[in-house]
């Protein structure tokens, strides 16, 4: 088996906001690249040792073949004996040769890097830097340095649902969506509507065709992102205001273990920033990290996704603001929820573990929690309460 080590120094020296992050995020899809085209060599050289030793164990089992004939040929007479020899004298040379090849497991002898190549991989370069570079196209500036305040809006539904407002419109409509796995959307046209005590009375329900499942969906220019109830992974893109199924997607990798182990009941887990549309997911190949997806929401096409250093273990929720993960972890009988691990996708050589980041005033557990970019606030559900948490934020 080949091994391949691949050691990266990146020392960045950073002259300004802006331009550091284009500079990391031209450096982090450089490593993504690089990562993909070594793993594509290494499994090229893999099947290359692999074809060698099937080529030993041909020549071994034919060279045997020959042998056991050879040996019940008359040899007594000399021509015989001389062509005997001659083709004896060859496959000890061969059986040499062969053993050395068998013997050899570091060999670049397999690998051929042909100029072609070479200027195929740059091509692939210049275009994954320039794609990165147009999807991430609005500028953070700011980072999150805390979570400042609460307000419980309200006390409804059951343990697990959601409740967000539309960051992508100007109107001031609040959604209801109670339950793992539901069909019901509430709309009330204002948070002033969705406080009072009769508020289901006044509340415009959307059914969906096909059900949730978890509480990860979100409502973006006008429409419901979720993860459809009976499917691994796939993700529908549900028009409100028409009422009717607009588009879904499948998520690779998605769907087999549970976003965050505290909430078993959702497997991917939506999320909306500053940037558009975003998934968040474990994978039993990470070892239960996170893995985020950028998402086209026109589209429904994924753009690109990273691995983060962030464990699904003992996390509750998660969210996404300005191009950065937030996990929050909590015990599992429920406490003070603290966001432990940090992934900004434009410095993902910097993961923070265990900033210290905590949820004042509040012991208990969430269901979900949703950055909403337009207020700069965080819509959470926890144990049946729908809540409000102001950020206190930073220049980075």
């Amino acid at each position: 088996m080949v091994a391949l080590q691949v050691h990266f120094l990146l020392i960045p020296f950073l002259m300004g906001i802006t331009g550091a992050a284009q500079y990391l995020m031209q450096d982090a899809a450089l490593l993504s690249y690089l990562d993909r085209r070594f793993l594509s060599l290494e499994k090229r050289l893999e099947k290359c040792n692999q074809d060698v030793l099937e080529y030993v164990d041909e020549f071994r089992d034919f060279s045997k073949t020959v042998l056991s004939r050879l040996a019940g040929l008359s040899t007594d007479k000399a021509e015989v004996q001389s062509e005997v020899q001659n083709l004896l004298t060859r496959i000890d040379h061969a059986q040499r040769d062969i053993d050395y090849f068998g013997s050899v497991t570091d060999s670049s002898a397999c690998v051929e890097v042909h100029e072609d190549l070479v200027k195929q991989q740059l091509l692939e370069e210049a275009e994954e830097k320039k794609r990165l570079k147009l999807m991430l196209n609005a500028s953070c500036d700011h980072v999150l340095a805390g979570v400042r305040s609460l307000k419980i809006v309200k006390k409804t539904g059951g343990k697990h649902g959601s409740w967000m407002k539309d960051p992508g419109k100007k109107h001031t409509k609040i959604y209801l969506l109670s339950g793992s796995v539901n069909n019901v959307i509430l709309e009330f046209a204002n948070i002033m509507t969705f406080m009072e005590n009769n508020h289901t009375l006044k509340a415009r329900r959307v059914l969906l065709p096909l059900p949730w499942e978890g509480t990860g969906h979100v409502i973006y220019q006008g429409f419901l992102f979720y993860h459809r109830h009976g499917s691994l992974n796939e993700i529908i893109k549900f028009n409100i205001q028409r009422r009717s199924v607009a588009d879904q997607m499948l998520l690779p990798g998605a769907g087999r273990i549970p976003a965050y182990q505290l909430s078993p009941q959702t497997k991917i887990d939506l999320a909306v920033d500053e940037q558009g549309l975003w998934a968040l997911h474990a994978e039993p190949e990470t070892g239960g990290n996170i893995v985020i997806t950028k998402i086209n929401h026109v589209t429904m096409a994924v753009e690109h996704s990273w691995d983060t250093r962030c464990s699904s273990k003992d996390a509750e929720a998660a969210f996404m603001a300005c191009n950065t993960l937030h996990v929050v972890y909590n015990s599992p009988s429920g406490g003070t929820s603290h966001i432990r691990c940090v992934y900004d996708i434009l410095d993902a050589l910097n993961t923070h573990i265990n900033p210290g980041l905590r949820f004042p005033k509040r012991q208990g557990s969430h269901s979900t929690i949703h950055y909403n970019p337009r207020e700069k606030q965080l819509f959470a559900w926890g144990d049946g309460s729908q809540i409000i948490y102001k950020l206190h934020t930073e220049q980075k």
